[in-house]
């Protein structure tokens, strides 16, 4: 197994001693109980990282390490950026969390029109902050060095905007009265941007699918089966995932 992840603030550490602290080095000594000769690794999150070997720890929340020399992971393509409907409860924190774990790019939350939750004012920037807190977690969790970037809430518009800027479009999508393609059969790039919509439990409104497929994005099923909208998106990014090369 990869050494466990750490986040610093600011550059990566490279070839020098280097003290992990704050709530990073509180879980690293107090919870992972690191020791002396074990080796991590310190990352911004952004692609930048670095493997360090503990030395020591002071107290309950400083591990002292030797950082090695600085990688910077390049960004891959084609990247894959999921517009997720909002779900209910903490469901769109468990999308998050499979989604990154499964390596999705970026995570863009979407207001549709049946939505059941909504978010507004303080109580939309508190759950933003949840589902980027969920993201920054499950990136360290599954040792990856650049985690996904969670978006502002979009709009309707805004989502279409991003569907028509990307190299392929579409929106999970499957009913009796409009013709839908299989996702596992697509004709994908092999660079540039896949962007995929995941809409609420209650489906994408016909008004919103035509907007969408105005700019570009084709409907498109995954299955037999019909997927909660927490679970939808993971199963399709690893499809894409697979199909594109990108697990291999």
């Amino acid at each position: 197994m990869t050494a466990p992840v750490f986040v610093v603030e600011g550059a990566v550490p490279g070839d020098r001693a280097y003290v992990l602290d704050g709530p990073e080095g509180r879980h690293a000594v107090s919870v992972k109980r690191l020791r002396a000769g074990e080796t991590v690794t310190l990352t911004d999150g952004l692609g930048s990282w670095c493997e360090a070997v503990v030395t020591g720890s002071e107290g309950k929340d400083r591990l002292l390490v030797d950082a090695g020399p600085v990688h910077v992971e390049t960004e891959e393509r084609p990247r894959i950026t999921v517009v997720q409907a909002l779900p209910k409860g903490d469901r769109g924190e468990l999308a998050v969390e499979t989604m990154t774990e499964t390596g999705v790019d970026a995570i863009v939350p979407w207001a549709a029109s049946r939505c059941i939750t909504q978010w507004r004012g303080d109580r939309g920037l508190k759950a933003l902050g949840k589902w980027r807190a969920t993201a920054r977690e499950a990136g360290k969790q599954s040792r990856r060095v650049r985690f996904p970037v969670v978006g502002e809430a979009a709009t309707t518009k805004e989502v279409a905007a991003l569907l028509a800027g990307a190299d392929f479009a579409a929106v999970l999508h499957e009913d009796r009265d409009t013709p839908s393609g299989a996702l596992a059969s697509a004709e994908l790039p092999d660079s540039g941007e896949i962007v995929l919509v995941v809409g609420p439990e209650g489906g994408v409104s016909p008004e919103e699918l035509t907007v969408f497929e105005e700019a570009g994005a084709r409907p498109m099923r995954l299955g037999r089966s019909v997927l909660r909208t927490s679970t939808a998106g993971t199963a399709a990014v690893a499809l894409l995932l697979g199909r594109t090369g990108r697990w291999g």
